[in-house]
């Protein structure tokens, strides 16, 4: 049960837009103090809606031009958790999801060229359990509103 308002909501949004906000900053869009303001930041840190913040990278400004989507199918005898944690050691391994249906995961995979990626697709294969991979290339990214997750 949660039991977030509309000001908890409001806050949520600014610190989506600008995790680097200071409580002094949100205090002023939402009309409250910045001790209340402080307060409500920590009780949803404490409650897990709030996780961390991080910094966003640009994998092209770092070099890594070649983004593809791979969804990946694991061999029988693959234990799941091991391959998880084992993606920590492939550096172009930026994101993942456990997945239903057909394929085991989707990896989203930073490269600086498609040789760099083959590389990694043999390395997946040979190391780490994959008999199946299915990859699409990304054109660009969408911006969507994470936001979205404090509305109603």
């Amino acid at each position: 049960m949660n039991t977030w308002d509309d000001l908890d909501r409001h806050i949520l949004r600014l610190l989506v837009a600008d995790g680097r906000a200071t409580y002094q900053e949100l205090s002023r869009e939402v009309r409250l103090s910045a001790n209340s303001v402080a307060e409500r930041v920590r009780r949803l840190r404490a409650s897990g809606v709030i996780r961390g913040y991080r910094a966003e990278l640009d994998a092209a400004a770092l070099g890594r031009t070649l983004t593809m989507v791979s969804e990946i199918r694991l061999g029988e005898r693959t234990v799941r958790r091991e391959f998880a944690e084992s993606l920590r050691a492939v550096p172009q391994v930026v994101a993942g999801s456990r997945l239903t249906g057909d394929y085991d995961y989707e990896l989203r995979i930073a490269c600086r060229d498609a040789q760099e990626f083959e590389a990694v697709v043999d390395r997946l294969r040979q190391d780490h359990g994959v008999v199946a991979i299915r990859s699409r290339m990304v054109l660009h990214d969408l911006e969507v509103d994470p936001g979205g997750l404090t509305r109603r």
